[in-house]
Protein backbone atom coordinates (compact mmCIF):
# COMPACT_ATOMS: atom_id res chain seq x y z
CA UNK A 1 0.00 0.00 0.00
CA UNK A 2 3.35 1.94 -0.63
CA UNK A 3 2.91 3.30 3.55
CA UNK A 4 5.92 3.00 5.78
CA UNK A 5 5.50 0.46 8.64
CA UNK A 6 6.77 3.74 11.02
CA UNK A 7 3.47 5.73 9.48
CA UNK A 8 1.21 3.19 9.89
CA UNK A 9 1.69 2.65 13.76
CA UNK A 10 2.04 6.80 13.90
CA UNK A 11 -1.59 6.69 12.37
CA UNK A 12 -2.55 4.59 14.92
CA UNK A 13 -1.58 5.94 17.54
CA UNK A 14 -3.16 9.66 16.44
CA UNK A 15 -6.33 9.97 18.11
CA UNK A 16 -9.25 10.07 15.71
CA UNK A 17 -10.90 13.14 14.76
CA UNK A 18 -14.64 13.81 16.08
CA UNK A 19 -17.08 16.00 13.58
CA UNK A 20 -19.85 17.91 16.17
CA UNK A 21 -23.17 17.85 14.54
CA UNK A 22 -23.37 21.37 14.14
CA UNK A 23 -19.73 21.42 12.27
CA UNK A 24 -21.31 18.35 9.88
CA UNK A 25 -24.71 19.88 9.55
CA UNK A 26 -22.29 23.30 8.29
CA UNK A 27 -20.59 21.06 5.76
CA UNK A 28 -23.50 20.00 4.10
CA UNK A 29 -25.29 23.29 3.99
CA UNK A 30 -22.02 24.72 1.96
CA UNK A 31 -22.09 21.76 0.01
CA UNK A 32 -25.84 22.79 -0.76
CA UNK A 33 -25.34 26.31 -1.36
CA UNK A 34 -22.16 25.82 -3.61
CA UNK A 35 -23.68 23.54 -5.57
CA UNK A 36 -27.04 25.68 -6.06
CA UNK A 37 -24.77 28.38 -6.94
CA UNK A 38 -23.41 26.42 -10.17
CA UNK A 39 -19.95 25.97 -8.73
CA UNK A 40 -19.75 29.80 -9.21
CA UNK A 41 -19.48 31.06 -5.03
CA UNK A 42 -16.31 31.84 -3.83
CA UNK A 43 -15.48 32.09 -0.17
CA UNK A 44 -16.49 35.18 0.44
CA UNK A 45 -20.19 35.16 -0.54
CA UNK A 46 -20.17 31.63 0.87
CA UNK A 47 -19.53 32.53 4.24
CA UNK A 48 -22.12 35.42 4.12
CA UNK A 49 -24.84 32.99 3.18
CA UNK A 50 -23.71 30.72 5.90
CA UNK A 51 -23.48 33.34 8.41
CA UNK A 52 -26.74 34.55 7.46
CA UNK A 53 -27.82 30.64 8.44
CA UNK A 54 -26.49 30.61 11.88
CA UNK A 55 -23.37 29.54 11.48
CA UNK A 56 -20.27 31.14 13.15
CA UNK A 57 -17.35 30.55 10.59
CA UNK A 58 -14.47 32.98 9.52
CA UNK A 59 -12.91 33.64 5.97
CA UNK A 60 -10.31 31.52 6.67
CA UNK A 61 -12.23 28.83 7.98
CA UNK A 62 -14.73 28.75 4.71
CA UNK A 63 -11.37 28.61 2.73
CA UNK A 64 -10.23 25.45 4.95
CA UNK A 65 -13.59 24.32 4.26
CA UNK A 66 -14.10 24.48 0.67
CA UNK A 67 -10.68 22.26 0.19
CA UNK A 68 -11.95 19.77 2.42
CA UNK A 69 -14.82 19.32 0.89
CA UNK A 70 -13.06 19.66 -2.96
CA UNK A 71 -15.37 22.65 -3.62
CA UNK A 72 -13.72 24.57 -6.34
CA UNK A 73 -14.81 27.77 -7.96
CA UNK A 74 -15.58 27.74 -12.24
CA UNK A 75 -16.23 31.13 -13.49
CA UNK A 76 -19.06 30.99 -15.77
CA UNK A 77 -18.56 32.57 -19.26
CA UNK A 78 -20.80 35.36 -20.50
CA UNK A 79 -23.04 33.73 -22.95
CA UNK A 80 -24.50 36.43 -25.89
CA UNK A 81 -27.22 35.07 -28.17
CA UNK A 82 -25.46 35.89 -31.48
CA UNK A 83 -27.83 34.58 -34.15
CA UNK A 84 -31.06 35.48 -34.64
CA UNK A 85 -32.90 32.59 -37.01
CA UNK A 86 -36.05 32.58 -38.83
CA UNK A 87 -36.34 29.30 -40.20
CA UNK A 88 -38.78 30.58 -42.93
CA UNK A 89 -35.94 32.43 -44.30
CA UNK A 90 -34.28 31.06 -47.28
CA UNK A 91 -31.05 29.08 -47.16
CA UNK A 92 -28.74 30.48 -49.84
CA UNK A 93 -27.29 27.66 -52.44
CA UNK A 94 -23.85 25.61 -51.76
CA UNK A 95 -21.78 26.60 -54.87
CA UNK A 96 -18.52 25.73 -53.43
CA UNK A 97 -19.68 21.69 -52.96
CA UNK A 98 -16.65 21.79 -50.50
CA UNK A 99 -14.68 22.85 -52.98
CA UNK A 100 -12.16 25.39 -51.05
CA UNK A 101 -9.27 25.35 -53.73
CA UNK A 102 -9.45 27.88 -56.61
CA UNK A 103 -7.24 27.75 -59.18
CA UNK A 104 -7.20 31.57 -59.92
CA UNK A 105 -7.47 34.78 -57.43
CA UNK A 106 -10.85 36.38 -56.86
CA UNK A 107 -12.87 33.60 -57.84
CA UNK A 108 -13.75 32.61 -54.56
CA UNK A 109 -14.21 34.90 -51.58
CA UNK A 110 -15.43 33.50 -47.61
CA UNK A 111 -15.96 35.21 -44.74
CA UNK A 112 -16.77 35.13 -41.28
CA UNK A 113 -18.25 37.15 -38.63
CA UNK A 114 -17.26 37.10 -34.87
CA UNK A 115 -18.27 39.50 -31.93
CA UNK A 116 -15.93 40.27 -29.76
CA UNK A 117 -16.30 41.64 -26.17
CA UNK A 118 -14.49 45.31 -25.52
CA UNK A 119 -14.38 47.86 -22.78
CA UNK A 120 -17.00 49.26 -24.95
CA UNK A 121 -19.58 46.19 -25.05
CA UNK A 122 -19.80 44.02 -27.98
CA UNK A 123 -18.18 44.54 -31.20
CA UNK A 124 -18.59 43.08 -34.99
CA UNK A 125 -15.34 41.87 -36.45
CA UNK A 126 -16.27 41.12 -40.13
CA UNK A 127 -13.17 39.09 -42.62
CA UNK A 128 -13.36 38.46 -46.20
CA UNK A 129 -10.83 36.40 -47.58
CA UNK A 130 -9.74 34.71 -51.26
CA UNK A 131 -9.66 31.47 -50.83
CA UNK A 132 -7.08 31.14 -53.28
CA UNK A 133 -3.85 33.44 -51.77
CA UNK A 134 -5.47 33.09 -48.31
CA UNK A 135 -4.53 36.47 -48.06
CA UNK A 136 -8.04 38.91 -45.94
CA UNK A 137 -9.26 41.14 -48.60
CA UNK A 138 -11.87 43.18 -46.72
CA UNK A 139 -12.32 43.69 -42.87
Amino acid sequence: MNVSRSAYYAWLKRPAKIITAEHLHMYRRAKVIFEQSRNSLGYRELKKRLCKEGFNVSEYGVKKLMAKLGLVVTQRVAYKVTTKCKHSDAVADNLLDQNFNPVAPNQVWAGDVTYLKTGEGWMYLAIVMDLYSRRIVGT
